[in-house]
């Protein structure tokens, strides 16, 4: 049989890859952004009672009702805006399928959509086999900053939406105030599209506060927000996501999701639902995650290796120069493979794999994972 590709530039993701080859050299993975601790307890018996108690058939399209009403109440409690649980709220089965789903839904052949590099690697692919242009914009390291002179010159007639991810993944990187606010200058008056990937929304540190785009009104009302329970929760393998946006637009993203999901694990979103009705499950994550991180660096702070303290996320980018002139990839492949201590290069993020000689490690990790690893880093 004979068929052509629709993605013939796609090659098998760098997070398979890099876990493949932990596993087969018995390495500590550091490479794939799941933690190696377990979910809450509580969360797990919650989810537990709900299968218990008959919550095993479809949920509805748009979510359990109790969990989107809880969503719509934490984002009152954490930026004093809302969005309506009935019209405005989908429960969706991960981050990534309402990232698919949001660029199916609103894509057309010619549409040009700004993204950032380094960018998480699923936005490219959903815009290219729905007949979109990905515009990509470099971001310099190490500071992985915005230059939104350059952003203003590539905004088009054909652009149809730009995606942000804040906190960043993968260079651990956040947003302004002052990006949000030139961002808001730059799209207004225009049909622009935002979506804005904030799945690590609650692991922020050192005192700064996330810039959802729901706290200003000029972008809230372009705007798709995309979040991760998975993420939050230290569950990922339960690929639980949602998404939020103006009624209008999330009537043209349910036309797309009842027809590729339809609705998802029913017993997990009641079980979310009723542990989401303590608000320090989300409000603890911040300091849990920062501790992680400076354990982690404190560790290394006398390796070869330089850093910036990562602002967000659970992840943190290290730069090798003086270590080795080898390519990132390369040089990430010898750590699993000689070293046992699997990374993710960040060239394969980039515009022409432009190599920046940094791997990205995920502290989402025991201390003792985070012991050993800072071991081996510590000998290089």
């Amino acid at each position: 049989m004979r068929h052509i590709s629709k993605l013939p530039q796609v090659e098998t993701s760098i997070f398979s890859v890099m876990s493949a080859l932990a596993h087969t050299h018995g390495a500590i993975n550091l490479s794939q952004g799941f933690p190696n601790f377990k979910s809450d307890q509580k969360l797990i018996d919650l989810v537990s009672q709900a299968m218990n108690s008959g919550f095993n058939q479809y949920a509805p399209m748009a979510g359990n009702l109790e969990l989107r009403e809880a969503i719509s109440k934490k984002f009152e409690l954490l930026y004093n805006t809302s969005y309506n649980p009935e019209t405005e709220i989908t429960v969706t089965a991960g981050a990534t399928q309402a990232i698919y789903t949001i660029i199916s839904a609103f894509i057309h052949a010619g549409d040009e959509v700004l993204i950032f590099k380094p960018a998480y690697d699923c936005y490219e692919p959903a815009i290219t086999i729905n007949g979109g242009k990905p515009v990509a914009i470099q971001l310099e390291a190490p500071g992985y900053s915005i230059n939104w002179d350059e952003v203003k010159h590539q905004i088009s007639d054909k652009t149809k939406m730009i995606i942000i991810n804040t906190p960043h993944n993968p260079s651990g990187t956040v947003l302004s105030k002052d990006d949000m606010l030139k961002l808001q200058a730059l799209t207004e008056g225009t049909n622009i599209l935002l979506l804005s990937d904030e799945v690590y929304e609650h692991m922020i540190f050192d005192g700064l506060k996330h810039q959802s785009v729901c706290l200003f009104s000029g972008l809230k009302q372009r705007s798709f927000i995309v979040a991760s329970f998975g993420k939050t929760f230290h569950n990922t393998g339960w690929k639980m996501g949602y998404c939020c946006a103006p009624k209008q637009l999330m009537e043209e993203f349910q036309k797309m999701h009842q027809f590729n999901v339809f609705s998802v694990n029913s017993a997990m979103q009641k079980g979310l639902a009723d542990y989401l009705k303590e608000p320090n499950h989300y409000l603890q994550l911040a300091d849990f995650y920062q501790e992680k991180r400076d354990y982690f660096l404190n560790l290394i702070a006398d390796s070869n290796f330089r850093f910036k303290p990562a602002q967000g996320t659970y992840f943190q980018v290290l730069g090798y120069a003086e270590i080795t002139n080898e390519h990132d990839v390369d040089f990430a492949k010898k750590l699993t493979v000689e070293n046992g201590l699997a990374s993710i290069p960040l060239s394969v993020f980039n515009l022409e794999n432009k190599d920046d000689k940094v791997l990205r490690f995920c502290f989402a990790k025991t201390d003792e994972t985070l012991k050993k690893a800072a071991d081996i880093l510590n000998k290089l």
